[in-house]
């Protein structure tokens, strides 16, 4: 059964629904035949202006915070599939203050799965970041906590009706605080391009990418795996002259600003150690979980040693585009030209 058919008839909630990702995941479902969408953030200027823009009778809209129970209790009834969205993602900011980061992506994500596990709810799909992998900032750091959250929900449930799947990805292309929007508008204007190091590599998707993502990892798979898009990569100076190429500028001043608060010079999507049980599922790995229990006796009478070395899936060792390839996917992307 497809994803699409899956869905017919269904309730279905979008924690963060009013970010980037969450609009567009909404703006798919309501093309199908589900029954109702639930909206459930806690930004009401952003809610009212999606409410004016969709239009839709089977779109609901609830103000709520993912870090109060209650608010999730109440907008969990009756749901059949959540998709958990909602999260702090910039990394200066949840350095500055990452007990806010905790709050939201760890414990609001353990309010959300347990509270789906207890109505009853089919299915959850999470969303997590590359920056969970070999985390050096405090945004990664509570990422990589909430995939633990979540699969220990997995592990820890003899017999449990609720699926909980994880998708991972990188740079997500126009979305909000995309590096792409101020440096259009930065050239746009006729200011310096701002980049922080133009040698960094960063994964490049588009929104509608991360939907299908999201999708594939709805209906593929077992409960606690972790799936992940083999997406392209590019440098950020690559990224600059792309969009300087799609803008048509040609004379511009580049400022390096230096590497911000808790920022990689290469992200991560698949760590070495996952690499050695990952499957390829085409445009995807599937990273399953490891059902192993506590009872280590047991793997040392029967286990194995796996002396294999994997490399990392990483934005400096996956497919790198050039500035033509760049520009023609920018140039591709209906965000793009809003």
């Amino acid at each position: 059964m497809t994803t699409d058919n899956k869905l017919t008839g269904s309730k279905i909630l979008v924690t963060g629904g009013t970010g980037s990702f969450g609009l567009t995941m909404v703006k798919h479902l309501i093309k199908l035949d589900v029954d109702e969408v639930r909206i459930f953030s806690r930004d009401e200027n952003k809610q009212d202006n999606i409410r004016r823009l969709l239009r839709d009778q089977r779109v609901r809209f609830l103000l709520g915070d993912v870090r109060q129970e209650q608010s999730v209790q109440k907008a969990m009834i009756g749901v059949d599939y959540v998709f958990h969205a909602a999260a702090l993602k910039q990394v200066p900011s949840c350095e500055f203050f990452p007990q806010e980061a905790v709050q939201t992506n760890v414990l609001g994500s353990d309010n959300v799965i347990r509270t789906a596990i207890a109505h009853k709810v089919k299915s959850v799909v999470c969303l997590s970041t590359d920056k969970a992998v070999y985390p050096i900032n405090a945004m990664g750091m509570s990422k990589a906590l909430m995939e633990r959250v979540a699969q220990s929900y997995v592990r820890n449930s003899d017999h449990q009706t609720t699926q909980i799947k994880i998708t991972r990805y990188g740079n997500v292309m126009m979305s909000r605080g995309s590096v792409i929007p101020l440096f259009r508008d930065q050239l746009r204007s006729g200011n310096p391009v701002t980049v922080t190091d133009g040698n960094m590599t960063r994964f490049l998707m588009s929104l509608a990418e991360s939907v299908d993502l999201v999708k594939y990892a709805f209906t593929s798979g077992k409960s606690g795996d972790v799936f992940v898009r083999k997406a392209p990569a590019c440098t950020v100076k690559t990224l600059v002259e792309a969009i300087a190429l799609v803008e048509g500028v040609s004379n511009y001043q580049v400022e390096s600003l230096g590497i911000r608060h808790g920022e990689k010079q290469h992200e991560v999507l698949v760590s070495s150690e996952e690499m050695l049980r990952a499957s390829d599922c085409g445009d995807y790995f599937q990273v399953p979980i490891d059902s192993r229990g506590l009872d280590y006796q047991l793997y040392f009478s029967e286990g194995k040693v796996n002396d294999k070395i994997h490399d990392t899936f990483s934005s400096d060792n996956t497919t790198q585009l050039d500035t033509r390839e760049v520009a023609e996917l920018l140039s591709q992307l209906p965000e793009y030209a809003d």
